[in-house]
């Protein structure tokens, strides 16, 4: 029989966040396409563009922020400011 300690430490979300990182692009695309749909039903269409441009956005920073570049980013963007 397992003990509760053999459990806690056995209990991770490696798994979970693995299986985000490699599920995360298909399953936003996919909340876009309903969304783009849901709102283009109701002739909303200006609505719409300005979701896909928050969610492409967020894809950006998202890939960004799983790269491991975003310090060589920031002092790009720094040195474009300094001179």
């Amino acid at each position: 029989m397992h003990t509760l300690e053999t459990l806690a430490t056995a209990a991770g979300t490696t798994g979970l966040q693995g299986w985000i990182k490699a599920n995360i692009i298909p399953l936003l695309l996919l909340l876009i396409a309903t969304m783009l749909f849901v709102l283009a039903q109701r002739g909303d269409n200006a609505k719409a563009m300005r979701v896909v441009s928050g969610v492409i956005i967020a894809l950006a920073v998202l890939g960004l922020a799983t790269s491991g570049k975003a310090d060589s980013l920031g002092s790009w963007m720094a040195s474009l400011i300094t001179g």
